[in-house]
């Protein structure tokens, strides 16, 4: 070893030796090196290092055009998430390109060099695929990457079953979510903004008209039509991008976004549904009639082998199929037992409704049909048995064994999955108003007279009626509902009977209610049973279980229910709803069922009188065939009496004239009425300046009205209720009318707080307490005799008449003049102050004088110079203090 490193260290010291005599030279060459370093050195600039940095006004000035500046609404945050969004999208293509390349052994990408199996071609088409479909879809590159999509051969399914066919038709739908524009509003991006708002909201659904998408993509439109679950899923896929690209976080909210396609122009009806329209997209309407549960339904199912343990999955379900258990374990190899891993398994919501025909689209003779329609993930529980909906969605089969066994022969059932659900309120409903929307029911809500234009607006196709129009527009504005001590609940809805002669429009009314109201149910009173307006208690057809099914109340919760024919129900039928219109609850207790179902309801119904017509010379008791128990429930009490009025006949039968033109398919007012004698303006019953209300805008006014406004009664207003109130008891113990109950002082309250809900106010005042005992009055004195209800009249004058224009309750007092003239001349005795000569009325001054000021009225020169005076046909003689009438 010694001899070893004296060998090496002779070794090292050689190399030295000959190391140092090659760089050792001559001194010479030293000194030389020496003296350039010398020279190299220069000045040094740490000494100086601050002069750099001293101030130079002259030169410390820079122009501002170039700089970047940082706006106003720079957001670091946002800034920072968009660059790693950045940076994750270039690893993940990064990762993309490298993929089957890494080395295993040392993690290292192996180069493409040795890559010798591979076809070079085959690895570039690759990665301009690759390139293509990570490229943004805004750059004007892509266009040589489109695929035809709409020249196919083959089936259309297999054609969009393609991979190249699913990349176009996601890139297609996503650029129209991004890109479509209102036509309008060319700079309104409609989609992004829907998409923020679903954000905002928390929800899943994206709601998509089709006539946009047929606009912009008129091929995707016939495709979703005749292959919609096929496009569907791709439309869920490009939609759920598209909400990360402005969102990334909302995956941790919600795991899917469905696109739901709207506006769907052709409506089928269900009878009408055949076998050429399963597996396209359809869209029909009716009314639920029963809803079943919430189940969970099986979507991507794992099991577990009960040998080893292998977890196997996911088992994809589409559609609801049965669950497909794997052949046999991986591991193992054996072929069970499985079990369904709970933490695995996948499920979404699922439930079945029972969609029957709207009574109005059922031919005559025929029996209203119904088909079963799935609801899917959160479509679930948005739709109430009783609502008339619009349902678009997949007309599909579903296999089932007992249906083949029973007919013996394969029959598939049919079901409809919805994809769209629109009731027939939510055009109107709070939900659905905009911005302008609301600012302009909140201008209505500034006029000083929207109370009369609102009453104006109800029924505009019947002439006449104020009092039955201006119940009806309590009833659907409706009260407050109170609970006291948080046990007693104390009903906000307005009941209202409709008591009349035969021909003066009360079921068209109704009708109107009906088609106006955001939730109504009608019936009559022949065809109605007591179970079949409360509840029924029958066997489920799947479970064989009892259960109940609501009845027409029930299904008119929070919405209004129309009872016609009302004096025509058995009296044991009509006794069943006493507590649904007072309690407005229904108590169930059949079958081992005992249970109470709500019944929030108003109830507007109509009935004729005893022997059909209403006599004035007879009690009210007499008139109708109706208990006081359910008389004293009704708030408002509405008699309505075909009298002969001259004046009124003939405008009546001019404007049903006038309606009847004007209504015809054909009618032109160009050609047909170029005077304008037949325009609306000119038929209607009152020439006032008063304009009505469009009756779209009368839907949204009462859906924003019941939503928002909650109007609170103050103290100072009591007085005057209770002393109307014990006025009324004391005049109904001696009069044979309406029962006067405590339920009507709770009906005066809430016809107040109605009143105050149609000007939008939070609070109710003198008017409105005002209006309300008015109305109160006018529905106890009508229920009286005739000769019972003048002297009722002046005695509270100074609450019935507060609230009418002096000009119409003038006018009225003439015409009762000209009536009560045109009754003493059949009778062959002329009254006082009154006479016929040649057709033409002539009455007195001095009569309509002293019948004004029982109303406290002294000045009638306004009223004869008014436009209601001239228009009725009506023309003073001041010199001889005389009224003419001229006849038609």
């Amino acid at each position: 070893a010694e001899a070893t490193m004296s060998e090496t260290g002779d070794a090292f010291g050689d190399g030295d030796d000959e190391f140092g005599s090659d760089l050792g030279g001559s001194d010479d060459n030293l000194e030389s090196v020496h003296d350039d370093e010398e020279e190299d050195e220069g000045e040094d600039l740490m000494d100086n290092v601050l002069e750099d940095y001293r101030v130079m006004p002259h030169l410390d000035r820079y122009e501002d055009e170039g700089l970047d500046q940082e706006p106003d609404d720079y957001d670091e945050e946002a800034e920072l998430e968009a660059r790693l969004r950045a940076e994750a999208a270039l690893d993940d293509r990064d990762e993309a390109q490298r993929g089957g390349r890494i080395d295993p052994a040392t993690g290292r990408v192996r180069p493409r060099a040795l890559e010798v199996d591979e076809d070079d071609d085959v690895w570039h088409r690759q990665q301009r695929r690759r390139r293509a479909a990570d490229r943004d879809e805004d750059d004007e590159e892509e266009e040589e990457y489109e695929v035809d999509i709409e020249n196919y051969e083959g089936p259309l399914r297999e054609w969009i079953n393609r991979d190249r066919t699913k990349l176009e038709i996601r890139r297609k739908f996503a650029r129209f979510l991004r890109k479509y524009t209102a036509e309008d509003d060319p700079g309104n991006l409609v989609y992004r903004k829907r998409i923020r708002d679903m954000c905002v909201n928390n929800r899943q659904s994206l709601e998509v008209s089709y006539l946009h998408l047929a606009r912009l993509e008129p091929t995707m439109a016939i495709w979703v039509a005749d292959a919609p679950a096929e496009m569907f899923e791709l439309f869920h896929e490009a939609a759920k991008t598209e909400t990360l690209k402005l969102y990334p976080s909302y995956e941790s909210i919600h795991k899917h976004v469905f696109v739901r396609m709207a506006d769907v122009p052709i409506k089928d009806q269900i009878r009408d549904i055949r076998q050429n329209n399963l597996e396209q997209l359809i869209k029909v309407e009716g009314v639920v009639t029963k809803r079943t549960g919430v189940f969970p339904q099986l979507q991507e199912a794992y099991y577990t082998c009960g040998r080893c343990g292998f977890l196997a999955g996911p088992m994809m379900c589409k559609n609801g199929a049965e669950e497909q258990k794997p052949g046999s374990c991986v591991e193992c190899q054996s072929k069970g037992p499985w079990s369904v891993s709970q933490e695995k398994t996948i499920y979404r919501n699922y439930q079945r409704l029972t969609l029957q025909e709207s009574p109005g689209n059922v031919p005559a003779g025929r029996l209203p049909r119904s088909k079963e329609v799935i609801l899917l993930n959160d479509l679930i529980d948005q739709i109430r048995p009783g609502d008339e909906v619009e349902v678009t969605g997949v007309f599909t089969t579903d296999f089932e064994g007992g249906l083949n066994i029973r007919t013996g022969f394969p029959v598939f059932s049919t079901h409809i999955v919805a994809n769209h659900l629109l009731r027939k309120g939510d055009r109107f409903a709070t939900t659905a108003l905009t911005d302008e929307d609301k600012e302009e029911i909140r201008r209505l809500s500034r006029d000083p007279r929207i109370c009369q234009r609102i009453v104006k607006s109800v029924a505009p196709s019947i002439h006449g009626h104020d009092d039955i129009k201006a119940g009806i527009a309590l009833a659907l504005f409706g009260g407050q509902e109170k609970i006291v001590k948080g046990k007693t609940r104390l009903r906000g809805d307005i009941n209202m009977l409709l008591l009349g002669d035969p021909g003066v429009a009360k079921s068209q009314f109704l009708k109107y209610v009906e088609k106006t109201a955001n939730r109504a149910v009608y019936a009559t009173g022949k065809g109605a049973s007591a179970v079949g307006l409360t509840a029924a208690v029958q066997k489920d057809p799947v479970t064989r279980e009892w259960v109940l099914q609501g009845g027409a109340l029930v299904m008119a919760d929070r919405g209004v229910c129309m009872i016609d024919e009302f004096d025509k129900m058995n009296d044991q039928d009509r006794v069943s709803i006493h507590e649904a219109m007072e309690q407005q609850s229904i108590s169930i207790s059949k079958a081992g069922i005992v249970t109470s179902l709500q019944a929030r309801c108003s109830v507007i119904a109509a009935a004729n009188p005893v022997g059909g017509r209403y006599d004035s010379s007879r009690t009210f008791s007499d008139n109708v065939e109706l208990t006081d128990p359910i008389l004293s429930r009704f708030d408002i009490l509405c008699v309505v009496k075909d009298t002969i009025d001259s004046v009124l006949d003939e405008r009546l039968a001019k404007f049903v004239v006038g309606s009847h033109v004007r209504s015809h398919k054909d009618f032109d007012p160009e050609t047909d009425d170029p005077t304008g004698l037949l325009s609306v303006t000119n038929m209607s019953d009152t020439h006032d300046d008063i304009e009505p209300i469009s009756q779209d805008m009368l839907k949204k006014y009462v859906s924003y009205s019941k939503r928002f406004i909650k109007p609170k009664l103050s103290s100072g207003d009591l007085p005057k209720i209770s002393q109307v109130y014990a006025e009324l008891r004391r005049e109904s113990v001696t009069r044979e009318g309406m029962p006067v109950a405590v339920r009507h002082v709770e009906s005066i309250i809430r016809m107040s707080e109605a009143r105050a809900s149609m000007r939008l106010s939070e609070h109710v005042d003198s008017e409105d307490i005002d209006a309300a005992i008015a109305v109160m009055l006018s529905s106890f004195i009508g229920t009286q005799k005739l000769s019972v209800q003048k002297s009722l009249q002046k005695k509270f004058a100074r609450y019935t008449h507060f609230h009418r224009d002096y000009d119409q309750l003038l006018l009225e007092i003439l015409r009762g003049i000209v009536r009560e003239m045109n009754y003493w001349d059949r009778v062959g005795a002329p009254g006082e102050g009154v006479s016929q000569r040649s057709g033409r009325t002539t009455v007195r001054c001095r009569m309509l004088e002293s019948k004004a000021s029982e109303y406290g009225i002294n000045d009638l020169a306004p009223f004869y110079a008014s436009s209601a005076f001239a228009s009725a046909r009506f023309t003073h003689d001041p010199e001889r203090g005389m009224i003419y009438h001229e006849p038609l």
